[in-house]
């Protein structure tokens, strides 16, 4: 057994995530289910919704677990062995008004997802993604312009 160790990361700052799954892969020597469940979301129309707040989203939602994913995968291919689960959203799916950044991104991380599916079949790597319904959480809306805040906790 191993004693557990709390590393802390922000999925929306990709540039961190190759240093943190380092740390991980050293500290355990690999990783054997890597589950993806961070995200962000924001409620708006599409014209009241900055890009910045849009690449954000994406940063968070897309590349932030794919990110991970990819630094996490070859340890996995190497062992032949590992499973990845993406849990995402129904509107990955389908989309509804006022979440087309967040439904854009969950798009896209569906589709990344399927694909990686395929691909890892051939190294015996289990690809799953869950796409739950509304989830209940806790939420700040931050003040406009600040989105550095946290919007969801």
């Amino acid at each position: 057994t191993y004693a557990p160790k709390l590393i802390f990361l922000d999925i929306s700052d990709i540039n961190c995530i190759q240093d943190v799954a380092k740390e991980i892969i050293n500290c355990y020597g690999c990783v054997d289910i890597l589950i993806n469940n961070a995200s962000m979301k924001v409620k708006g129309a599409v014209q009241s919704i900055s890009l910045e707040l849009d690449k954000k989203i994406m940063d968070a939602n897309y590349f932030g677990p794919i990110t991970l994913t990819k630094a996490i995968l070859p340890n996995m291919i190497s062992r032949r062995t590992g499973q990845i689960v993406l849990i995402n959203s129904i509107q990955g799916k389908i989309g509804i008004p006022f979440r087309a950044a967040y439904a854009a991104s969950k798009h896209a991380a569906v589709g990344f997802f399927d694909c990686l599916r395929a691909e890892m079949e051939e190294f015996d790597i289990s690809v799953s993604t869950v796409n739950p319904t509304f989830i209940c959480s806790y939420h700040r809306q931050p003040a406009p312009g600040n989105w550095e805040a946290p919007i969801w906790k």
